[in-house]
């Protein structure tokens, strides 16, 4: 296939006049019959990978996922923009999905997204077996591997399925996160053969990072929601109790707020969740039962209420922050009680119930180590896009520029002391105790729990009285993050020795540390540093000649034109091409399909009626 076939697809169906990084390689080689591998971070535009080839390849591209809201979202997209898609899952009547079948037999669909567990049925195999199927899109591929942060065990049926088929389809796997051993597991589990692979990077640039302790996590929330009149944004708790009690509350003060999670019915869930989607409600304050596959590009902030239990599930909750490319904020609100919270869902988990207890117990255990990641990351006093750069196997710039910490003031301090005697109370009492008693005993707290293990004979017993707990906790959890200690991963973490533990105590390596030069509360100090960064953004991201009563007049439209086909406004137009509307003020025809996101299918279907804003009506008709 040629350059121009696949841009000419590109822009009918899609608008876009070039593709992102990586979608071209993947795409010719699906085009070609070779497998491949998409690593792409949330928002890089995975689904294009398999759509464009799906729409310029004879027969059905089957795109297995397990998420019914993407399905939904995804479908609806492509038919918006007039692509014949269909979904098959369990939120189908028999009569719907035996219509949705017949259909596809009759080759009414090039694109089929099905739920895993529908290719094992005996009327998908046989509907399968008689059609041509010429390549399988795995989405979330990280769902097949045991390491992954979804790991369901359904996926480990799709090789099996693709073996059945009469001919072999070209095979895609698409991930946002995947670290190096589920990699492996995702090439190996689906078989494929000799996959291109292609990793973009994580990083997305436009994303603001933030992590605070606030005091008041409730009041925090509060202050940087009112920091964001009429903006989208998700708001996710950890549990169902706090959602009910921080959107209760947010409603009480007047904000257009809803809320999703397992223990609502289904209609409800698909109310709150239709009501964010056509804007109708602004914020969504949900567990994390919510989100997965959303393609709301519009969602301009994410706060995480409660650390969630491993970075990757972190990374892609905060991944639906803009979508579209413009800036966006992700804030995490870090308690003690987080850590207390989430050993308890890992250890009480009743996900993947079918495993054997020794591989059930692996699992737990690979999670615990993730929470523990995760915890590093809200106290590090490092770039954080760095710390999640390098989790995920990437070299960061250790210095963003756009994340709480490298926009905080902290001073490089040399912290041997410290860490000696830190390290030497861990050695003196042979490894037998965890954080809260090692910073005790250090400090010289005379309490019951010290006299009880006898640690006020332990040789670096008050060795640091005076120092602030503060400081102490920060650098002990910097000895953490550089592996001159370890912690153990049962529920009562116990601080361990490593190999670079003798650094210090026996080869005096100099050991430094990044600590705040202020004691203020980190939520206080970052309002100026917040707002002059959103505002250096936003001067160089947004065309100055953009006049905001321009951009309401298109939204309006938008609105008007959702609630005839009823379908979310963001699915007529992003924000994006509204604002790229806005600033080539089209004349024409011409001139409108330059606009990004406006291709030669949504022209004809909604391009007049809004030429018509920049024009007379009658001109345009």
């Amino acid at each position: 296939m040629s350059k121009g076939e696949k841009l000419a697809v590109l822009k009918k169906y899609f608008g876009y006049d070039s593709f992102r990084e990586g979608q071209e390689a993947l795409i010719d080689s699906l085009l070609s019959g070779r497998d491949v591998l998409g690593i792409m971070p949330t928002g890089a535009g995975k689904s294009l990978c398999y759509q464009v080839p799906a729409l310029m390849l004879p027969g059905i591209t089957l795109v297995v996922s397990p998420l019914i809201s993407l399905m939904k979202d995804q479908v609806a997209a492509l038919n918006q923009a007039g692509v014949h898609a269909a979904y098959l899952n369990s939120s189908l009547t028999y009569g719907q999905y035996r219509k949705a079948l017949w259909y596809a037999a009759q080759g009414r669909y090039s694109i089929i997204y099905v739920a895993p567990e529908r290719l094992e049925t005996e009327e998908f195999l046989d509907f399968a077996g008689n059609a041509v199927i010429s390549m399988v899109a795995v989405d979330e591929a990280h769902c097949v591997s045991q390491w992954g942060q979804d790991f369901r065990p359904s996926y480990l049926k799709i090789a099996e399925f693709i073996q059945k088929l009469p001919a072999r389809p070209v095979v895609g796997a698409f991930t946002a996160t995947a670290t190096k051993e589920v990699r492996q597991d995702v090439i190996s589990l689906l078989k494929l053969q000799e996959p291109f692979v292609v990793t973009t990077g994580y990083d997305r640039p436009n994303l603001y990072l933030g992590v605070y302790s606030p005091k008041d996590k409730y009041a925090a929330a509060r202050s940087f929601i009112e920091r964001h009149p009429g903006q989208c944004g998700i708001v996710y708790c950890a549990t169902r109790r706090l959602v009910e009690e921080v959107c209760e509350r947010l409603q009480e003060e007047g904000f257009s707020a809803t809320r999703y999670h397992a223990g609502l019915s289904d209609e409800e869930r698909r109310i709150s969740q239709e009501d964010f989607t056509y804007d109708r409600k602004l914020i969504m304050v949900a567990t994390n039962a919510f989100g997965m596959g959303i393609d709301k590009s519009n969602v301009r902030y994410v706060v995480h209420y409660n650390m969630p239990k491993n970075l990757e599930s972190y990374y892609q909750e905060a991944g639906r922050c803009a979508r579209d490319g413009e800036p966006g904020e992700c804030i995490l609100l870090y308690g003690g009680q987080d850590v207390v919270t989430n050993q308890f869902l890992i250890e009480n988990s009743q996900e993947n119930e079918e495993l054997e207890e020794e591989v059930r117990a692996v699992v737990q255990a690979k999670d615990r180590e993730r929470l523990k990641k995760m915890t590093w990351y809200c106290f590090t006093h490092h770039c954080l896009r760095d710390y999640i750069l390098k989790y995920f196997g990437e070299q960061g710039t250790h210095d963003c520029g756009n994340c709480s910490n490298c926009l905080s003031s902290f001073e490089t301090v040399e912290v041997t002391r410290i860490a000696g005697a830190l390290v030497g109370c861990v050695s003196a009492c042979r490894q037998r105790f965890g954080i809260s008693v090692i910073l005790d005993t250090v400090r010289g707290a005379d309490t019951a729990r010290i006299r009880k293990y006898r640690m006020n004979y332990n040789l670096y017993y008050g060795a640091l009285a005076g120092t602030p707990e503060q400081i102490l906790r920060s650098v002990l959890n910097d000895l953490l993050c550089q592996g001159y200690l370890a912690s153990t991963d049962d529920q009562y973490a116990v601080l361990k020795l490593t190999d670079k533990s003798d650094r210090i105590s026996q080869k005096g390596e100099r050991i430094f540390a990044k600590l705040p030069k202020e004691e203020k509360e980190l939520w206080q100090r970052e309002t100026f540093a917040e707002e002059k960064r959103r505002a250096d953004f936003r001067g160089k991201g947004r065309n100055a000649s953009l006049q905001r009563p321009m951009f309401d007049r298109l939204k309006a439209l938008r609105s008007e034109i959702a609630r005839e086909e009823k379908v979310p406004p963001y699915l007529i137009f992003s924000d994006k091409t509204l604002e790229h509307m806005g600033v080539l003020k089209p004349k024409s025809k011409e001139e409108m399909l330059q606009v990004t996101g406006v291709g030669q299918y949504k022209f004809e279907k909604y391009g007049r009626r809004f030429l018509a804003i920049f024009l007379d009506k009658d001109q345009v008709l």
